[in-house]
């Protein structure tokens, strides 16, 4: 695997290898929300299903070609351990002939499942250090651009035809229109002589092996984590199997007149409409170093480096100083210390795993070295089993996107909260859907793309006068993540406290968090609005401020994030021998009195907690009491 860890942003190239806005991206306006009636067809036939009926439909084995290709996409960037890369060296290997490896920049789907610029930017960061690599190895990555997703199936085919290459591999991607993608491939292969072949790779254990006795997906998680790590430690040979690393190709192909300028193809620094600022794109690459080498030694320092505070922030998760621990170290304090942000207690290994620059099975087969254990640790009662929990919520929510594809069309998971009554959260006249009382929900963009009202433009801006709150917002606009304790009071102060779609939420973290995933972004707007699978009951809402205490016990997160209530003291800033459990809830830098806000410049509430409360609580027992009376 690649050994050398990127420090500094993309190599620089000539204004014609950047990729061209497209004028059809601009203009193009996906449909956000399916009609239920449209939904329910989907979830009645999977369109997994049929992406495997095209594959077996296929002949087994096609002619011989010139080459083999390997398509990567957004969420396999590595090089070790990748399904479909080694199949396809290995077909490539046996036939004598080169592998190629195929990326195709798609602005349209990037702006159809709001990709943001700082994910646009780690993914080109990572395809150019994988370039490079690859090179080192006589494979060619050729990095090319279309501007029309529903004729991405034909331009790859076309691809693949002057090439003249008859077996095409890739791992799958889960989302709906992905899934029909692949599809449509393989109708297209099947005409022109080409084998296509897509293979799981994103998940420990791919979707529908986890399920009921009655065969059905799992839609809660407990008994779904007990059959998967189950099934996972009866089979660990076969989920746990690392893919062996691509053969090289022959140094003939670099005076192959049809592959020879392939190695000249650069990656772009940036993508068109999606273009990253430069601060910003700076600090992406300071606290999001790109590359396996890199993920690898933040998988390495969680397992066996202690916490600190100076990790608690926008900061190199490389830099020097990390305590050696076999016993205190992040990952064995993860059970007792995971939902404290005020230190680097989690793996902050979400970006990589988004990305599939680090292998979830390398993950899990590292904690078995560490513990020395036969098996894999998925219980409560250590810090190892509670981590592997959460890279099994991983694969749970991918199965629910598998299962119920509505989830991704825009659609609740429980529909009768379809009916919920959600706040305006557009200006007036600003267009494009906005919520609000009977707004219709066959609305094909209840988002909008119009002008923020104050309650939504505060929330994302981190002025809501909720200490904890505006932390947690400001800390994903400095560094594109957050802890995923604050993910869940955000969300629930978005959906519950000021009753905004959380449509409205999913889009905005999937814009501006670097990690953002689809499934298990989807997963936790749902269940943090209730509307989802295994979701958060409606009638529990967090008390933002109570809340305060068990995520950020020190306060120190909230003073750096938050600088007008830096000053402020809090937990951790008394005296030696004062008791935290003597503070009230009223502690200041939790929650500052209407004085010493007005004091210190810092907003005042949008609401108070009570209010907020109540009225959710209204519209969502009156939401489900009318979809039961239309019944």
């Amino acid at each position: 695997m690649p050994t050398k860890r990127a420090r500094s942003t993309s190599v620089e190239i000539s204004i014609s290898n950047t990729v061209k806005r497209p004028r059809t991206t601009s203009s193009f306006a996906p449909r956000k929300v399916a009609t239920a009636r449209n939904a329910a067809a989907v979830d009645a036939n999977p369109p997994l299903g049929k992406l495997f009926q095209e594959v077996n439909n296929q002949k087994q084995e096609a002619k011989k070609g010139d080459a083999v290709v390997y398509w990567m996409r957004m969420a396999d960037l590595r090089i070790s351990d990748n399904h479909a890369l080694s199949l396809a060296s290995a077909q490539a290997k046996k036939e004598e002939i080169p592998l190629i490896v195929l990326f195709v920049i798609s602005p349209q789907d990037y702006k159809a499942h709001d990709r943001g610029p700082r994910r646009i930017d780690f993914t080109l960061r990572n395809l150019t250090m994988i370039r490079d690599y690859l090179a080192e190895l006589n494979i060619p990555l050729y990095t090319s651009s279309h501007n029309v997703r529903k004729t991405l199936p034909a331009a790859v085919l076309s691809i693949l035809h002057d090439w003249k290459c008859t077996s095409l591999y890739g791992n799958i991607e889960y989302e709906v229109d992905e899934l029909r993608r692949d599809a449509e491939v393989c109708k297209l292969a099947r005409a022109k002589g080409v084998r296509a072949n897509f293979v799981h790779n994103k998940c420990i254990i791919e979707p529908g092996v986890i399920t009921t006795k009655e065969n059905r997906a799992y839609s809660v998680y407990s008994p779904f984590q007990r059959k998967w790590i189950t099934t996972l430690n009866d089979n660990l040979d076969h989920y746990l199997e690392q893919f062996p690393d691509p053969y090289p190709n022959v140094d003939g192909i670099r005076e192959d007149p049809k592959f020879y300028k392939l190695f000249e193809t650069e990656v772009p620094k940036f993508v068109s409409g999606f273009e990253i600022e430069d601060d910003d794109q700076r600090m992406m690459a300071n606290v999001w170093p790109a590359g396996e080498e890199a993920a690898s030694q933040i998988l390495e320092r969680f397992l066996r480096t202690k916490s600190r505070v100076s990790q608690m922030g926008a900061v190199d998760p490389l830099v020097e100083g990390a305590e050696t621990s076999d016993k205190s170290s992040r990952i064995m304090k993860y059970g007792q210390d995971r939902d404290s942000a005020d230190r680097d207690t989690t793996s902050r290994l979400s970006p990589y795993l988004c990305a599939g620059v680090v292998s979830v099975r390398e993950c899990v087969r590292a904690t078995r070295k560490l513990q020395k254990s036969k098996k894999v640790d998925g219980s409560r009662d250590t810090g190892v089993g509670r981590w592997i929990q959460e890279l099994a919520w991983r694969d749970f929510y991918t199965g629910v996107l598998v299962s119920f594809p509505r989830v991704s069309m825009g659609r609740p998971y429980l529909e009768k909260y379809a009916a919920v009554e959600w706040e305006v959260h557009q200006e007036v006249g600003a267009g494009g859907g906005g919520g609000g009382k009977g707004y219709d929900d066959s609305d094909p963009d209840p988002v909008g793309q119009g002008t923020d009202a104050e309650a939504l433009r505060r929330w994302k801006e981190g002025t809501t006068g909720v200490p904890v709150v505006d932390a947690a917002m400001r800390c994903i606009r400095k560094m594109g993540w957050v802890h995923n304790r604050f993910r869940m009071i955000t969300a629930m102060y978005l959906t519950k406290h000021l009753m905004i779609d959380w449509r409205v939420g999913e889009r905005y973290f999937m814009e501006n968090l670097i990690d953002g995933d689809l499934a298990s972004n989807n997963g936790g707007w749902q269940w943090s609005a209730s509307t989802g699978v295994d979701p958060c009951p409606y009638f529990r809402i967090f008390n933002p401020y109570s809340q305060s205490t068990k995520v950020d016990p020190t306060g120190d997160f909230i003073r750096e994030f938050v600088p007008e209530l830096s000053k402020l003291r809090g937990p951790g800033k008394f005296r030696k021998g004062f008791s935290v459990y003597r503070l009230t809830l009223e502690t200041d830098l939790y929650n500052p009195s209407t004085s010493l806000a007005d004091k210190l410049g810092y907003p005042h509430p949008i609401i108070s907690h009570e209010e907020g409360r109540e009225r959710a609580l209204e519209r969502f027992k009156n939401a489900g009491a009318a979809s039961k009376a239309s019944k």
